[in-house]
């Protein structure tokens, strides 16, 4: 595995991040920052360790459900 297929989100997660943000008029708050699109989400996903991804994914999927 390549470091960026390591540092990449999941398909999974991908593909849930697009469910999330698609159309979503209310932002959700991860880590005290709102996003309100997917593109937001994971540029900022993308730029945390893969702990700290894991955790703000993990607020990110509560709060939308």
């Amino acid at each position: 595995m390549t470091e960026d297929e390591d540092n990449a989100l999941t398909r999974p997660q991908r593909r849930l991040l697009r469910r999330l943000y698609n159309g979503r008029t209310e932002p959700i708050v991860a880590d005290g920052k709102p996003f309100l699109t997917y593109k937001e989400a994971s540029r900022y996903l993308l730029s945390l360790d893969a702990e700290a991804r894991e955790a703000a994914y993990l607020e990110m999927k509560r709060q939308a459900g």
